[in-house]
């Protein structure tokens, strides 16, 4: 999903602003885990300094140097020279049989993670507030919701943008978040912060607790193959560290359950392991060995789905759903409008009654409704048409005739 540009300006965290923690007391996690960071981190690296390892464990100076002060007490570690006033060291015989097994509890030796209550505080302080106008009708329906930030059902027949148009809600907001590189919670390490869901922003300010990165509101996607344990933590047994459900890592942003009703995930199951979590806006995890703890439930879900809500969802849950908006299928002119914008934005040269023609074309064979994607849809089997002739794309009324013909299975 192709996302606007955030400017400067609005590159900034939605109420939340950690200071940089400057001793052990402030970071708000056990001294010990810190220590086993340092061990491990040294234990990987061979060599390092103050500076280097304030940097890798996204923590300052002051918090390393207390550990480095312990370590050197107990002979755990052995000072090699100085940078300026930097100490350079390493591990020592003890220090490398204690850090072997700490490694064998957990491999994590990457930032140092917030605590749970620390996260609690930044996802309410970072809730989504919505400033919105909205001219257009079916906008008109979706504002209430985004302005409440309560859940939306969007069904409706396939292809009219039911997707597209769920992945658009995240447009509305225009500020920032502060994601953790990972929370503690008794002691174990819960990875959040995931690039490949989080889309981190160049932060100026360095005055930051640099263990939370600063993001685009969270935006995450999923279809058919949704199950039960991407709901749950992961434990990865050779490393030790916990990864987040999906629900903790869309936190302060959008979770859309596309196709809903497909997924290998029963609805009902998905449905009753979230019917507290709507409600409350909590959810519940469990580490290995059975503690549970509570997380928030700050985000936006969103169903998306061409089937009818009364077949997928009982009289409780849909409760829990207060928003449910149809997408309808498209009207003619909304039809050739988006046929304007797809034949613009690929410079695909046209004959004046072009879309009336695609109109037809689409409406042929008893088919009765006109869907969003057609223009897209045909636009690609006429470009792939010219790559296979080794010719220009064009869209003559052979070429519309062709790609139909292509695209709709015959009744």
């Amino acid at each position: 999903m192709s996302m606007p540009p955030l400017s400067i300006g609005a590159a900034l965290p939605a109420g939340f602003a950690p200071p940089i923690p400057m001793d052990l007391a402030t970071l708000g996690v056990r001294e010990n885990l810190v220590l086993d960071l340092v061990l491990r981190r040294l234990m990987l690296e061979g060599t390092s300094s103050l500076t280097a390892m304030a940097q890798k464990l996204r923590v300052s100076v002051p918090v390393v140097d207390h550990i480095f002060r312990y370590m050197r007490a107990q002979q755990m570690v052995e000072v090699k020279g100085m940078t300026g006033n930097d100490y350079n060291f390493v591990l020592s015989v003890a220090g490398r049989q204690t850090a072997s097994e700490r490694f064998q509890i957990s491999q994590y030796a990457g930032a140092c993670p917030v605590s749970l209550n620390d996260y609690h505080a930044a996802v309410r302080a970072q809730s989504a507030k919505v400033d919105l106008v909205v001219p257009d009708r079916l906008l008109d329906q979706l504002g209430p919701a985004l302005i409440a930030q309560s859940s939306i059902f969007v069904y409706g027949p396939s292809g009219n943008g039911k997707t597209s148009l769920a992945e658009r809600m995240l447009r509305v907001y225009q500020d920032a978040v502060m994601i953790p590189y990972a929370v503690e919670v008794d002691n174990q390490i819960i990875s959040i912060y995931d690039p490949v869901v989080h889309h981190a922003l160049t932060m100026e300010d360095n005055e930051m607790d640099p263990r939370w990165v600063l993001c685009r509101r969270p935006c995450i996607v999923v279809g058919g193959e949704l199950i039960p344990s991407m709901l749950e933590l992961r434990l990865d047994e050779s490393s030790g560290i916990y990864s987040a459900p999906l629900q903790m890592k869309a936190n302060n942003g959008l979770f859309i359950v596309d196709d809903f009703g497909r997924q290998l995930m029963s609805p009902r199951d998905l449905l009753n392991r979230w019917i507290v979590p709507l409600d409350r806006r909590v959810d519940y995890l469990t580490l290995r060995y059975g503690v549970k703890f509570q997380i928030p439930f700050e985000l936006l879900v969103v169903f998306s789905t061409n089937l009818d809500p009364s077949d997928l969802a009982d009289e409780a849950f849909l409760r829990r759903i207060p928003n449910k908006i149809y997408v309808e299928s498209v009207t003619a002119q909304v039809f050739d409008q988006i046929f304007d914008r797809v034949v613009s934005a690929r410079r695909v040269p046209t004959e004046p009654d072009s879309a009336e023609y695609l109109r037809r074309l689409c409406l042929r064979e008893g088919r009765t409704e006109l869907r969003a994607c057609y223009p897209t849809d045909i636009c690609n089997i006429l470009s792939s048409i010219s790559q296979y002739e080794n010719r220009p794309i064009q869209m003559t009324k052979p070429d519309l005739e062709r790609a139909t013909a292509l695209y709709f299975a015959k009744g």
